[in-house]
């Protein structure tokens, strides 16, 4: 089918059309990931338009750019389509250094940023903590005691932010059955089938109940565990997490545009991976971070916070952990809700499935925003490739 005849006409044709059913699926994501919230409710995190970033242009020529992987060597427009890159902002010193649209997309899109959106979370919770209202050696079950026959029984905040909660569940994104299918559903992400109860994001909690090991052991990515921590915060603050964000976060970092997020038919937040933003403003997000946690003369997220993601991860954790396939050979920790690849410098970097990513170079001040439409989830030769190149761009800007 040809890709760019999805959701044309009037109604579309049957074969293009992108429906719940179909829309993590290619080739129907290409077009799903820059219209999610006319397929999934959302609620909006709005910006503050008088308290708008500027990025001026700074322009870096990547044309003549080489990634090698395995032998092989990509110019920079094969290294674009290989990781079926929707949206690739660049910045050095705060300016854009190079941007690029692809597959419809523009500068003024929303893109899904998938599990991007528990590294925002992750930042969330480290404002919220230097607040005072956040306590992450609390026991998840003193907010939620709904869930205390479930396996979350003595998990603290703090397992929940690390993935390091002893829960049983496969997140294998290509099952055709068991509970990641009843979380899709119950999140809204996937439709019930016909006679089926509806479901709700908060009510699945209580299914989890086998434990994998004790809680505070290895990583294991159980995006659960972020969803539940976001209904911790809303428990907490006694405020929607939508708001929280755009009060805490979105306004502050200087956004250009309204981001909004997926939430269920009760209005819970898919705080896992239902965030959605433009790639500018994903690169503005990223820009605090590498000027430690500042802009316009406010600390947004704390220094602290984010000396805590670089240096407070536990990387044997890790190497027992579900990603080092993805990563092989990397020095690598989690923490936070972000991931360290360890160097100098180091660089933290959030990662979403189908190729969603934010890069932060604090030393040399290059944030990369990158969105994809992968076919795969988790395709390791297009992660690798994607780290390759990243690579090769950071090592661009700081020679420019």
């Amino acid at each position: 089918m040809n890709e760019t005849r999805l959701m044309q006409g009037f109604p579309p044709a049957e074969a293009g059309q992108v429906t719940l059913a179909n829309w993590r699926k290619p080739p129907f994501n290409i077009w799903s990931f820059q219209h999610v919230r006319e397929i999934v409710p959302s609620a909006d995190i709005p910006n503050d338009p008088a308290h708008v970033r500027d990025l001026p242009d700074a322009p870096v020529d990547l044309a003549g750019l080489e990634v090698a992987l395995d032998g092989r060597r990509y110019g920079f427009d094969a290294f674009l389509t290989e990781t079926n890159t929707d949206g690739l902002v660049v910045l050095r010193k705060g300016r854009i250094a190079f941007e690029y649209y692809g597959n419809g997309m523009s500068a003024e899109s929303r893109h899904i940023l998938m599990s991007v959106s528990k590294s925002v979370l992750g930042l969330l919770v480290g404002i919220l903590v230097e607040k005072g209202t956040l306590d992450l050696g609390r026991k998840v079950t003193d907010l939620i005691p709904e869930i205390e026959e479930t396996a979350y029984a003595g998990a603290r905040l703090r397992d929940l932010l690390d993935m390091r909660a002893g829960i049983l569940f496969d997140e294998n994104y290509l099952a055709s059955a068991g509970p990641i299918i009843e979380y899709r559903k119950a999140q809204g992400w996937d439709p019930h089938d016909p006679g089926e109860r509806p479901s709700d994001l908060r009510s699945f909690f209580g299914r989890l109940t086998d434990v994998d090991e004790g809680h505070g052991g290895r990583f294991h990515y159980v995006s659960p565990n972020t969803d539940l921590l976001g209904w911790a915060i809303e428990r907490a603050t006694g405020r929607r997490y939508a708001d929280l964000a755009s009060e805490l976060l979105w306004r502050p970092i200087g956004a250009a545009r309204d981001a909004y997020v997926t939430v269920d038919r009760l209005g819970a937040p898919r705080t896992a991976g239902g965030f959605c933003a433009t790639t500018r403003d994903l690169a503005r997000l990223g820009q605090v971070l590498a000027e430690g946690g500042a802009y316009a003369g406010r600390q947004v997220v704390p220094a602290a916070w984010i000396e805590d993601i670089l240096t407070g991860g536990d990387t044997e954790a890790w190497d027992r952990g579900d990603f080092l396939e993805y990563f092989p050979g990397l020095k690598m920790h989690y923490r936070n809700k972000w991931y360290v690849l360890h160097g100098e410098p180091p660089l933290l970097f959030g990662v979403g499935v189908f190729g969603q990513n934010l890069f932060v170079d604090r030393d040399s001040q290059v944030v990369i925003s990158k969105f994809s439409s992968h076919a795969l989830p988790m395709d390791t030769d297009r992660i690798r490739l994607t780290m390759a190149g990243i690579a090769a761009i950071r090592d661009r800007m700081r020679a420019a």
